[in-house]
This record gives structure tokens, sequence and C-alpha cells, in this order.
């Protein structure tokens, strides 16, 4: 693994550059901490894939909330802990209250993938609801229809679609304010 924070001083200067909208310093204070903060993660999770999907999530914080950091209160590396500790510690909480269904529950539920697709094809062609949906990329317009059509939550809908629940979730979040921006 490549480490570029060998100086601590490089972080706060590449958040800074971030609280201006830099782009390449955000990919470059990633390829720098990501592997130390997903061990972090991984260390609190116990799960690879949800840490990394936990290391993802802090730094749109980062890119967010750079502005915020206050060097005088603590390190930049400092900060990027906390948010990558407090991140996979509601991570935990939250799957504790998660009803998780095992795949025998998945397949009394039918076949809800393709009941999605009929549902969207059942749109008319001059349907706006389907012109929207049509705008948005497969994975997210299969997500928000598992939710909404079909009424799958979120577990199910991972479990059905094989992938992270945190994927799911982002793409229904992601899927619906697109869906109602094409639609206002």
């Amino acid at each position: 693994m490549f480490h570029l924070m060998t100086d601590p001083k490089t972080a706060e200067q590449l958040i800074a550059q971030i609280a201006t909208g830099n782009r390449s310093a955000l990919a470059a204070l990633f390829e720098g901490e990501s592997g130390r903060l997903v061990a972090i993660a991984q260390r609190l999770l116990r799960r690879r894939d949800l840490a990394e999907e936990v290391v993802q999530e802090a730094f749109i914080t980062v890119w967010r909330q750079a502005a915020s950091f206050d060097g005088s209160k603590g390190s930049a590396r400092g900060w990027l802990t906390v948010i990558v500790r407090n991140r996979a510690l509601n991570l935990l909480r939250d799957s504790a209250r998660m009803d998780f269904e095992d795949s025998e529950k998945l397949v009394e539920l039918g076949d809800r993938q393709a009941d999605a697709r009929a549902a969207y094809e059942a749109l008319s062609i001059k349907d706006a609801l389907r012109h929207c949906l049509g705008m948005l990329d497969a994975s997210k317009r299969e997500a928000v229809l598992l939710c909404y059509v079909t009424g799958l939550n979120h577990g199910e809908a991972a479990a059905t679609m094989n992938v992270p629940l945190g994927t799911v979730k982002s793409w229904v979040r992601r899927g619906t304010v697109a869906l109602q921006e094409c639609l206002s």
C-alpha cells in the first residue's frame, strides 16, 4: 500500500484544498489515508466490505464538510478517524435494529426483480415517470422499483440484488432525489 501521509501537515493542507473544491486533493487524501481508515473500520465491523463502504461514506462527508475542519481542535488524521469510527458505530447500531431476511424468506417473496421490471415496462412510453426512471442508471432504477413498487425493505432489496445494504440505501436515496428533480 502506498502511504502518502508521512507528514501530518500534508493531511491538513489537503483538507484545506478540499474545502475549496479541489477534487485532486480529495483523491490524494483518500490514497494516503484510506488503507489506515479501512483497517480501523474493519476492526469495529469485522467485515471488509462494510469497512470499505464506511470509509467511502466518510470521504463523502469530508468532501461536504472540509470547511468545518478546525486544526486547533485536533489533527486532520484524528478528524478522519473520528468520522470513520462514528460511521462504523452507527452502522453497528443500525444493523442491530434491522431485520435481515434469510434466503428462504426471499424465495417466498417471489421474483420481485421481475415484478419491478414488469411495472416499469407497463408504464406508458409517454408517461413522465417512465421517462424519469429511464434517466436513472439500471441499478438505481431497480433499487427504487424494488423498494417502492414491490414493497421490499432496503435489506430485502440488498439481498435480492446481492449488493451491500448501504449501497442500496444510497441508490434509493439518490434515485428518488433524481426522480423528484426530473418530475418537478
